[in-house]
Order: C-alpha cells, then structure tokens, then sequence
C-alpha cells in the first residue's frame, strides 16, 4: 500500500496495521461481541489521560472533532448560566460560533492568535461575572501550533466554581495528559489525530458526576446531547445510534498500538519530528510565527517567503505528487502553512521531506535561503 506522509494538521498518516484493521466480517453493532469491544475502547481513552475510571469516564460519538465540542458546550451548561470562551485561535473561535448557533449566553474573551492568554485577565472576567459555569480553552491551537497554559487556567475555573472544558483534538495521546493534575473537567479528541486511527468517531472523556448533574440542564440537542449518550452506554454497552462499525475497529488497533509504543515513547517520537521540521526550515531560512517557546511542539506555522517566484499551490502540488502533504493558512493578514508532527511518521521522514521540500523551492527558482523584507529581518534581529 502506498505510504502518504501527512505533514497537515489532521487526519494523521496510520500504520498498514491500522487500516487493515477495517476489513473485518460483518457484524451487527447490537451484538455482544461488539458491546465488549466498545466497553474497552472507553475504558482505554480514559486510561490514557490517567484517569480514575470510577471518576471519569469516556462517551463516544459519529462525527469529526467539532461534534465534540458542540456536544460539551450544549450539553453541559446549567440554566441560568454562562461560559467563559478563551479565545486565542480559529479552533476557540470556533467554539464562540457553537455558542452563538445555540444561543447560549457566554463570554468570548479574545487574546492575539499569536499570543497565551492572560491569567490576569481570565481571573477579572471570573471575579466580575459570578455566573459563569464553565470556562472552555484548546489545548494547542493548530492554526499557530501556540500551546495554552490549561493547568492554571484549570485551578482558575476551579477556584470560582466553574467546571473546565478543553479541546484535546491535537494533543490527546500525543502530549502527555493527567486530566486530574491538569484540573480538567472535560477534554475531547477524534480518533484520527493522535490515536492515528480513522476519521469517523470522536470522542469525550469526563467526570461521570457532572456528566449525571447534566441530565437536568435544558436540552439543547438531540443527537448531541452528552448525558443521552453516557446514559445509553452505561444502560446497553452502546451508541445510541448507528456508530461507524469498521471505524471502531481500526481506532481498537491503533489503541493497541499506541499502548505497545508508549505514552513517553511516543511523545518522544513526536519530538523528534517536531525538532527535524524545525532544523528543516531553519537551514532554508523560513520563520515561525510562534515564539519557539510558546510552541506545543507538534505544529510549525511558517511564513511564506518574500519572493516572486513563491507559489504556495505549486510546492504544494510538487510535494503531493511525491507522497508529502503540506497545509495552508493564514494569521491575520499573514499568509502562512503549516507542518506537523501528528501521525506515524519520524525524523527519517522528515529529512527524505526536506529533500522534496527544497528540489520543489529550486525548481520554482525560490532563492535559498529563502528572504523577508528589511523591515521584518529588523524586527527579527530585535
């Protein structure tokens, strides 16, 4: 089978093992062998992030990463209440979006994408506004690849009463988690980032008593309602609706797996990507946009370069054509892409990508090292 390298922010490359895992006979999803095999899954995704299963436990849905936070921010507001959005990046954003579609009272409180958030601040806006029941982050923001202090922001919430709710998706079983060190309440990913499974089930992890608390807050969805879902595994061992049958079993292989590598020897692994991209770039000139410091070592954001001959399209098409996927983006009014170190891939990967990368920039007749303008090679040099 052919091995694609995907340098994007999601879905990750995965093992042949992983893929193969699909082709499995027919089965019904009411059947009892599949009920165990899903009662596994849960208690995995909770181990994973070290979690006390009599404390936390894991509810899994059909749909990508967004269902998840949509299911946390309908589901788990008690009437008469508000939640405080950190908003620092497209992926906050997004959930200050779900607020406004369902109509929930919240505060979307915006910092520069570039930048962490202020615990100053956070603290004020928890002070001024007793109502608020829960404060929702991203872990790592993929647009910038920024990392946000999620443990004090955790005992921030904790300290007035909040429950705290954070999007996971492109750290969850890569960086390594304690959802109880880390003071969250609620954390979420989908399967095909960080377990390097497919695309199709996503899934949150949280403490079973909130979860249960819940069932008397307004109800906002139908599918997406998180106490719905709980109820009917603990009741039945199952979705409440259809889940995605082969799906499930390649995300119980890739759980294998990521267990057989290990959670530092993985997190390792994805360092030593991280590193490699970073050593890439720097000998071809290009800058990060995120302090290297402030990175949360699994997303590179790098500005495009100031030359005529520059065609994000076209490298991209020349790398595609060899097997390597590369992401646009943008940060305010600054072009950018992106490369990470998500999926099952290492450091060789990365140095076969580079040589792709820079006979691409040769053959679009990109000066190497690549240039900015005087006025950012000042600030750079500040």
């Amino acid at each position: 089978m052919k091995r694609n390298i995907l340098l994007n922010p999601g879905p990750a490359t995965t093992t042949d093992t992983v893929k193969n895992a699909q082709v499995v006979p027919d089965i019904c999803p009411r059947e009892q062998e599949f009920v165990e095999i899903m009662k596994q899954i849960r208690k995995d995704l909770v181990k994973i992030v070290h979690g006390d299963e009599r404390e936390y436990t894991a509810v899994l849905f059909c749909g990508s990463g967004t269902i998840s936070m949509d299911v946390c921010l309908n589901s788990l507001l008690p009437a008469g209440k508000k939640i405080l959005v950190i908003n620092n990046g497209a992926y906050s954003s997004r959930a200050a979006e779900i607020c406004e579609y369902y109509g929930l009272p919240f505060i979307n409180l915006k910092f520069p994408i570039d930048e962490r958030p202020s615990l100053e601040q956070i603290e004020q806006i928890l002070k001024e506004n007793q109502d608020i029941a829960l404060v929702y982050i991203t872990h790592n923001e993929t647009g910038t690849g920024i990392l946000n202090p999620i443990r004090e922001i955790g005992a921030l919430a904790h300290a007035y009463g909040a429950i705290f709710v954070v999007d996971t998706t492109s750290t969850y079983a890569m960086r390594p988690i304690n959802i109880k060190n880390d003071n969250i309440d609620f954390c979420m990913a989908s399967a095909q980032k960080g377990l390097m499974a497919m695309t199709g089930i996503s899934f949150v992890v949280g403490k079973r008593t909130i979860i249960e608390q819940s069932k008397t807050y307004p109800k906002r969805s139908y599918y997406c309602n998180l106490y719905m879902q709980y109820h009917y595994f603990e009741a039945h061992g199952e979705m409440h609706f259809t889940p995605p049958v082969q799906t499930v079993y390649a995300m119980r292989q890739a759980i294998k797996e990521y267990f057989a590598e290990g959670e530092q020897k993985k997190w390792e692994r994805h360092t030593r990507v991280f590193e490699a991209l970073h050593k890439g770039i720097e000998r071809l000139g290009f800058q990060n946009i995120i302090k290297r410091d402030w990175q949360a070592g699994l997303v590179v954001t790098v500005k495009y370069p100031d030359d005529p001959n520059w065609s994000f399209s076209a490298i991209h098409d020349y790398c595609y054509k060899r097997g390597f996927t590369i992401y646009p983006g943008k940060i305010n009014n600054t072009e950018t892409f992106r490369l990470c170190a998500l999926g099952a891939i290492d450091q060789s990967d990365i140095e076969t990508f580079f040589e792709v990368f820079e006979a691409g920039l040769r053959e679009m007749e990109v000066s190497l090292p690549v240039h900015y303008g005087l006025e950012e090679q000042t600030d750079e040099r500040e």
